[in-house]
């Protein structure tokens, strides 16, 4: 799996953060990039309110790490509903939503013939995983950032290659 780009979409589905990860590929301009922004957090929203609501979620009592949990006992992923992924012949998408409401949109090389569709949703997972974890401790931390504005620290950019290149 290539990671082609990255995205980080704010909660009102403004773009905060768009990184090309592989140079050389055709890059789209960024009045395209707001628009690809905007139009995932529509069709997010969509998918959302046409999920079932199988996933209900209730309080647990007596766990330490996790605040939530599925109504199957499982521990809550912050995507219960929504647009997950997308896959065409050219490329995949994969979407990683916070609690707070901020997207992860990571796109990518398609899988290949042999390889597992569940491989690459964990590899794709471990990815975004990582993006949310530097975020967290580079942007967020930030005393300068403000939230929902764009980022521009040098440091986060060179964290988030370093990972692409670890994992991805």
């Amino acid at each position: 799996m290539t990671i082609f780009s990255l995205y980080i979409i704010n909660k009102s589905g403004g773009l905060i953060y768009q990184h090309d990860l592989s140079p050389g590929l055709a890059k789209i301009t960024s009045n395209d990039a707001l628009i690809l922004a905007g139009t995932i957090h529509g069709v997010f929203a969509i998918a959302s309110k046409i999920t079932p609501t199988a996933l209900k979620v209730s309080k647990t009592s007596g766990q330490s790490n996790t605040l939530y949990s599925r109504s199957n006992g499982g521990a809550i992923s912050s995507n219960t509903s929504g647009l997950r992924s997308v896959e065409t012949e050219k490329f995949s998408m994969y979407i990683f939503q916070t609690l707070t409401g901020l997207k992860f949109l990571l796109v990518t090389s398609p899988g290949g013939i042999n390889a597992s569709s569940n491989d690459i949703n964990k590899s794709a997972e471990n990815v975004l995983s990582g993006v949310y974890s530097l975020y967290s401790d580079y942007v967020m931390k930030n005393p300068f950032y403000e939230v929902e504005m764009p980022i521009r620290l040098d440091l986060f950019d060179k964290k988030i290659v370093e990972l692409v290149n670890k994992l991805g």
